[in-house]
């Protein structure tokens, strides 16, 4: 499945709460960063409790707070109008580039 594969089915699964674009898209935002709160606190758990280790249940629980995240930015890429496809190419020519430059461990967006 392609990245815009997966942002149109996505979409589909998508509850729209609000007609106004800056509330709907303030959801999605809080989606993102409520779903990386999941995982950050899983992978604490991990750590803290069991040395970082994960047995089979715990690391499907993690794989779906993965995919949520996913999900998240998938709509709200398609609420702005963006494709998930080429903002991933972006990224990944933008890092390969500061790669190349040896500037992927610097500091700031714009190196």
């Amino acid at each position: 499945m392609t990245f815009d594969e997966y942002q149109k089915k996505a979409i589909t699964t998508a509850h729209i709460s609000y007609d106004d674009p800056l509330m709907q898209n303030s959801v999605w935002v809080m989606g993102i960063v409520g779903e990386a709160g999941e995982i950050v606190e899983k992978w604490k758990k991990a750590v803290a409790y069991r040395e970082g280790k994960f047995d089979d249940e715990q690391f499907a629980d993690f794989k779906k707070e993965l995919a949520d995240v996913i999900w998240y930015i998938a709509v709200l890429a398609d609420s702005l109008d963006l494709s998930l496809e080429e903002i991933m190419e972006q990224n990944v020519a933008k890092l390969a580039d500061r790669k190349k430059r040896g500037v992927i461990k610097g500091a700031g967006d714009n190196r």
